[in-house]
């Protein structure tokens, strides 16, 4: 005996089978995003939140480091990342305590140590910033400008606390010729 319900089944098979798109990889047409591939390895948060700071994308950054804080743990080099991504975003106590755990763990890094003594000179803790800046500037052998040029600020701003830092930096971009441009400070 038949049941009354299989031409319905029958139906309703045939229907989902039109609406297939054979097989079990993705259509071309698919409105979609990919799915995720399981089977690569993913791109370490370190090297994304790098990238990511160098594009301006402090908050995508700091995503990207928190998600590395998980998979290498809490490293100098992460907290270091961690309290760069923060100073970028102006966060400068958050920044200064993910520094000064990286420091309390690693005190021979000249990259944190600038950093931290720009939160420094940014609080007005001027004293403390020109210590830092000299430790980073004598651990870094004198190979980094940037270093040495913030030294130079903040033992500008130590001798006359009136000193503006910013002012004294302000520059603009001045054409010359067809491609070549000309720094020159504004009066």
């Amino acid at each position: 005996m038949r049941s009354a319900t299989s031409p319905a089944l029958l139906i309703i098979m045939l229907t989902l089978a039109a609406c297939d798109t054979g097989g079990l990889s993705p259509s071309s047409d698919d409105p979609f995003a990919p799915g995720i591939d399981h089977s690569k390895e993913a791109i370490d948060g370190l090297v994304v939140g790098d990238r990511l700071m160098d594009a301006g994308e402090y908050e995508l950054a700091l995503k990207a480091y928190i998600r590395a804080a998980g998979e290498h743990g809490m490293t100098p080099d992460v907290l270091i990342s961690l309290g760069s991504a923060n100073l970028a975003l102006g966060r400068l106590g958050q920044a200064e305590t993910f520094l000064r755990r990286a420091l309390e763990q690693d005190e021979a890094r000249p990259d944190a140590l600038n950093n931290l003594g720009v939160i420094l000179l940014e609080k007005g803790e001027t004293a403390e910033a020109v210590q830092i800046f000299r430790k980073a500037y004598a651990l870094d052998n004198g190979d980094s400008d940037m270093i040495r040029d913030n030294l130079r600020l903040a033992l500008a701003k130590l001798e006359n606390p009136s000193y503006d830092v910013y002012q004294a930096n302000e520059y603009k971009l001045v054409r010359r010729g067809r491609s070549s441009y000309l720094i020159r400070q504004t009066p």
